[in-house]
This record gives C-alpha cells, structure tokens and sequence, in this order.
C-alpha cells in the first residue's frame, strides 16, 4: 500500500482516471503510482511509458489475472 508523510503534498481527487483498470503492457494517460489489484503489488509510471507486461511478476494460483489501476497521480506542471 503506497504510504505518505506529509499529508500537504496530497489531495483527493474523484477524476475517472482512478477508476479505470489496465491491461498488462497498456499504455497510459496518467503518471503515477499503479497497483495490481490482483495481489497489491505496486510499480512507478512516467509520461508516457507502457505498464509491465504480464510476465512483471507472477502470481500464485487463484490470485486473478494482472490488471493495474492508478491509486496515486502524480501532477506535473507544463
């Protein structure tokens, strides 16, 4: 579970893009921290790169199929 300090460098946010579930290897619209919602893992996304690809990390047998899902987003400034 992502974890945090200082509470002043957060805010809540109801956007879409928190809701949306991706396959492995997709390419997404948010940086961020993502989380698996299989088992909980968590990985690190910049602009512009892909997810991991279904073979980032193995699950044990009845965890679910692979599917990230942004939890964190971080706001870049243009």
């Amino acid at each position: 579970m992502a974890q945090y300090k200082y509470p002043q460098h957060l805010s809540q946010s109801a956007i879409a893009a928190f809701d949306t579930r991706y396959a492995p290897g997709a390419k997404t619209s948010n940086p961020g921290i993502y989380h698996c919602t299989a088992c909980g893992a968590e990985i690190t996304v910049c602009r512009g790169q892909l997810l991991p690809p279904a073979t980032h990390h193995v699950h044990e047998r009845g965890e679910g199929k692979v599917e990230w899902q942004l939890i964190v987003f971080a706001q870049q400034k243009s």
